[in-house]
């Protein structure tokens, strides 16, 4: 694994702590993790969808 280094705004942090500190995650790291895993989801997801609807060849309505 890698490390990476990033600057987040401070609400964001406060509310990474606080699912850390409620047991949603086990630390920081694994949140943050989690959080790309699923922005990379979302995205592989929305492209499939697209790519689908542009080999169709139908009209968006």
């Amino acid at each position: 694994m890698e490390r990476v280094t990033l600057r987040i705004p401070k609400q964001q942090i406060e509310e990474v702590e606080r699912m850390v500190e409620t047991g949603e995650f086990p630390n920081r790291s694994e949140a943050i993790r989690s959080a790309v895993r699923e922005m990379l989801n979302e995205q592989t997801t929305d492209k499939r969808q697209r790519e689908s609807t542009s080999k169709r060849g139908w009209a968006k309505v």
